[in-house]
């Protein structure tokens, strides 16, 4: 990423194992997916977010192509989590515990969604049970998509999703919402209230992150003693937050980042491999490494109906 919105390919040295070192494996990518904190680097607006080689890439799923630890053998097929989402390459280093194994069942691109899901996963841990809650998710890209199917799974009772594109709703309802909200066209604050008889909601979860400041929405959406989980990438300091109404509305704010490798992911990779929910709806692009700028082009618009864009790269060819 050499300029704001600006990406090309480069030749770089090949990775080597430590001589001297354990637990590594040099991981070699065969198809990954973007994500919005992908954009974070890509829009290089946000001096926090300062690209270096290699970024930004980190859902990705491919081969152990050398190791120098116990994990896997060579040809192992996983899915991998590099660090600081610096997975832009053909092959890289990287421990192996930030590596988990594709189960066989799904197909590749499903199996692939394992990753986005296991952050799901471990947000509705660090919540109390929605069993017969009213939720609101707030934005419908792919991970407020994920949101619902985990809630509908988990009992929730309503499941409204918010939004501005009218795209992203249809595939909401596909995914497990029970109602949806265009944003761009009706009011969501009276809208919720009028879907909840007038209480608002007990749960509000907030996926949008870095491209526009909702928090405050989320205070309006929640009842009193309701629960606030923020889990979009946020801005370095959100200003002119409604912090006395969310004080006296006794409402809890919970954040969520850092699954585990050895509990999130792979029970996510299970929920999918078991059709436990159904990701195909997220997935509506596929593109080959070498179109990589239009890839990102494509997922920083918003076009062409996009939600999860998939980058095949050489190595599975």
């Amino acid at each position: 990423m050499y300029g704001p919105k600006q990406i090309r390919l480069v030749d770089v040295p090949e990775p080597e194992l430590d001589p001297d070192g354990s637990g590594e494996i040099i991981f070699q990518p065969e198809l990954s997916c973007l994500c919005g904190s992908d954009m974070l680097f890509f829009e290089q607006e946000h001096p926090e977010y300062k690209p270096r080689l290699g970024h930004s890439l980190h859902e990705m799923i491919g081969r152990v192509v050398a190791t120098n630890g116990e994990r896997y053998q060579v040809n192992d097929r996983v899915l991998c989590v590099p660090e600081d989402q610096n997975g832009l390459w053909e092959r890289y280093v990287v421990d192996e515990n930030r590596a988990i194994p594709v189960d066989p069942r799904p197909p590749e691109d499903h199996a692939l969604m394992a990753q986005p899901l296991g952050t799901v996963i471990l947000a509705m841990q660090r919540i109390p049970p929605v069993l017969g809650q009213s939720v609101v998710v707030i934005g419908q890209g792919p991970m407020g998509q994920l949101f619902c199917a985990t809630l509908r799974n988990l009992g929730a009772r309503q499941i409204i999703a918010v939004d501005k594109l009218g795209y992203r709703l249809e595939t909401s309802l596909k995914m497990g919402a029970t109602d949806v909200v265009n944003s761009s066209e009706v009011d969501p604050v009276e809208t919720v209230k009028s879907l909840t008889d007038g209480k608002g909601a007990d749960l509000v979860i907030e996926v949008v992150g870095h491209t526009e400041q909702v928090l405050n929405l989320c205070i309006d959406l929640g009842c009193v003693d309701s629960r606030i989980l923020f889990f979009g990438v946020p801005m370095d300091v959100i200003q002119e937050i409604h912090w006395r109404k969310l004080f006296w509305n006794r409402q809890n704010v919970i954040t969520s980042v850092g699954p585990d490798f050895a509990t999130d992911f792979p029970l996510a990779m299970q929920w999918i491999a078991e059709g436990r929910l159904d990701v195909s709806p997220l997935i509506t692009h596929r593109y080959p490494l070498s179109e990589l700028q239009r890839a990102f082009d494509q997922y920083h618009a918003r076009g062409d109906n996009g939600l999860k864009i998939l980058l095949d790269f050489p190595s599975a060819q």
